[in-house]
């Protein structure tokens, strides 16, 4: 990564907010120290913010409100929350606050590393678009979404808000429709080598996901559970370039 990658930092612990800071700085990564909501709002003013490290647990505005505001619109900044509590409800509901991904502290420096690094790769084209940015449109069950600008339309054509954690899992079941994959598949394909062998994430975001996709659709089920097996896209999917 280079210079204009910027994180922010926010994080009401002086101490851990530096500590976050001076080592995602020593990893090539511009880094903006926020203790709250506040400072946070005056960096987004001035700057493009390619990721937000964001404390669960905060005075003032907390961080599930904040990470509320900032996952609205075609153009959400990516987030990585992190809470000094480490079970699974809290884990889930940083994730059905629409965050990317959770690390509970206190948490290995290497892995913090690596979670950034993965959901930048995941969500860098929301900000930096290729050279030939990729120009598919989805089709199934009357939703349409096109890969390119990463927008979600319902059958009544209105805009459907996806995490970059969504968008990943919808993609590989766009690509891969009825046919089953398994949970392992799942979790190489959307989140690599970050996945340890207990994560739960891939199951919210499926469990968020089916919301989503559920209030348009008929039986049979859009995604499926199959027993034994893992899950199955059902709707026909067609594929158009433009």
């Amino acid at each position: 990564m280079d210079q204009t990658t910027l994180i922010t930092i926010v994080e009401d612990d002086s101490e851990i907010r530096s500590l976050m800071g001076g080592l995602l700085s020593r990893e090539g990564f511009e880094v903006a120290l926020c203790s709250g909501a506040e400072e946070l709002d005056r960096v987004a003013e001035r700057r493009r913010i390619d990721l937000i490290v964001l404390d669960l647990m905060m005075a003032g505005e907390d961080g599930l409100s904040i990470c509320r505001r900032y996952r609205t619109g075609p153009m959400a900044i990516p987030i990585l929350m992190v809470t000094a509590k480490g079970d699974d409800l809290d884990r889930i509901i940083g994730l059905e606050g629409g965050a990317d991904d959770y690390l509970p502290k206190p948490f290995n420096p290497r892995e913090l590393v690596a979670r950034v690094r993965a959901i930048l790769r995941r969500t860098r084209d929301v900000h930096h678009a290729p050279a030939s940015p990729p120009s598919d449109v989805f089709h199934f069950g009357g939703w349409r979404l096109n890969a390119a600008s990463r927008v979600l339309q319902n059958p009544d054509g209105k805009i459907v808000d996806l995490t970059g954690g969504e968008f990943d899992l919808l993609m590989v079941l766009l690509t891969h429709p009825q046919r089953v994959l398994n949970r392992d598949q799942l979790l190489d394909w959307t989140r690599g080598r970050t996945a340890g062998p207990f994560d739960r994430t891939i199951d919210v975001q499926l469990s968020r996901l089916r919301r989503k996709l559920e209030d348009f659709s008929k039986p049979p089920a859009v995604i499926k559970t199959v027993r034994g097996g893992g899950y199955l896209f059902s709707p026909v999917v067609e594929r158009e370039r433009i």
